[in-house]
């Protein structure tokens, strides 16, 4: 059965447009299950829909030899020089998996260009489409890019079937000082969401070996065909900066350091990091600073997108309240949770020479903006830090994030 994701109404808005919807993220995320239920939409609706996966061959054959023969399989629209009708209804095409054209920019830019007024195509793609650079050049202005992500918190209390709880979280999030009694289960749920991550299919599953059964399978199976694709030569080193990259969630990224650990050059530290990133692994958050220049040249630091992804590389499933690593995932669940609320590439830190540092720092207009620390509980505040960014940025108030209650921090809950 499915279930909807947050991103289901914003991409079923944008299929009235004449641009293509692409729909991108890591594999497992539940893009296929997405797309086959905006499929059955417009089907009961009575539209012209037709379904196609690129994993059949005998499809993929066909559109290697011409994107024409793409009509073979479907209902076959009037050219947009031929005939312009704004009031007829566009055909739909569905396509899953559509990386594993030979040449999949092409064959998009190829349609778009001979039908776009008359026909519609959703596709879905992961990894090595994005990777190849012609896809954004050669589809520029044709397409509009959505990301689904493993789930979400308030999603994965959904996907377990604790809708009284996911009630509660909104309470918890949109009235201030809304006092829950359900805090507790509330916090058990997160325990193990921070252990296990959001993959669909782990949240689903209640026995806790076979989880991290589904995360290895995840690791060695679907990570790999990443690899694969991505014409990595030398999986063995690239699992290692994984690895490296995993114990290391929150801190700086430096690629001299990485690239003599590994045995490597950095040109491949480089190709390793940019194909984690487009396989949506993780996100490099670059440093807030109000000279240009500095932000450029300095170290980012890195977060992964699910913190299940990033536990199985390191093999480690403790149950939170014994780990020594608490810090790293609470500062990851932030650095996520504010990705759902702003554009990520808003999100950056402030670090000075002599190691202050706040954990985000979000611009919202220019020269204003938010920042926040996450921390396990108020008292291991550095009030030094604080007093330092607050002096030099007046006009981005700081939101310390605490696990535990705490009067004078915003609890985890309520962000």
């Amino acid at each position: 059965m499915y279930i909807q994701r947050k991103i289901h109404q914003e991409i079923n808005n944008h299929l009235n447009r004449k641009e293509y919807t692409i729909i991108t993220g890591p594999r497992q995320s539940g893009k296929t299950s997405l797309l086959q239920a905006l499929f059955r939409e417009l089907k009961s609706e009575g539209q012209t829909v037709t379904y196609l996966t690129f994993e059949d061959r005998d499809v993929l054959s066909a559109i290697n030899n011409h994107p024409e023969e793409i009509f073979s399989f479907s209902p076959r629209p009037t050219k947009a020089l031929n005939y312009s009708d704004s009031k007829s209804k566009p055909l739909f095409l569905f396509i899953d998996e559509v990386q594993y054209a030979a040449d999949p920019s092409n064959f998009l830019k190829y349609l778009y260009d001979i039908y776009r007024d008359h026909l519609k195509v959703v596709a879905t793609g992961s990894s090595a489409f994005y990777i190849d650079k012609k896809f954004t050049d050669s589809l520029s202005g044709r397409k509009r890019i959505f990301e689904l992500q493993t789930l979400s918190f308030e999603e994965c209390l959904i996907f377990k079937r604790l809708s009284d709880l996911s009630g509660e979280l909104d309470l918890i999030r949109q009235q201030e000082d809304y006092i829950s009694s359900s805090s507790r289960e509330i916090m058990e749920v997160l325990n193990e969401y921070l252990i296990f991550g959001g993959y669909p299919e782990v949240v689903l599953e209640n026995n806790r070996e076979e989880k991290i059964n589904l995360l290895k399978e995840i690791k060695n199976s679907f990570l790999k065909r990443d690899v694969d694709e991505s014409g990595i030569s030398n999986p063995d080193k690239f699992y290692n900066l994984l690895i490296l990259l995993a114990g290391q969630t929150g801190n700086l990224v430096n690629n001299n350091e990485l690239s003599n650990t590994i045995g490597v050059d950095n040109k491949t530290i480089e190709k390793y990091l940019y194909v984690l990133r487009n396989c949506f692994h993780i996100e490099l958050l670059k440093p807030f600073f109000s000279n240009i220049r500095k932000e450029l040249i300095k170290m980012p630091k890195v977060y992964f997108k699910d913190s299940g992804l990033r536990n199985i590389a390191l093999n480690r499933f403790f149950d939170f309240k014994t780990r020594e690593d608490q810090g790293a995932l609470i500062e990851n669940y932030v650095f996520n949770r504010l990705s759902d609320l702003y554009d990520t590439d808003s999100i950056k830190f402030w670090r000075t020479t002599d190691n202050k540092e706040i954990d985000f720092v979000i611009t919202t207009s220019f020269g204003k903006g938010l920042a926040f620390e996450a921390k396990l509980n108020c008292k291991s505040i550095k009030k030094i830090s604080q007093k330092n960014f607050a002096n030099n940025y007046p006009n981005y108030p700081l939101d310390i994030i605490s696990y535990n209650i705490d009067n004078e921090c915003k609890w985890i809950l309520k962000l």
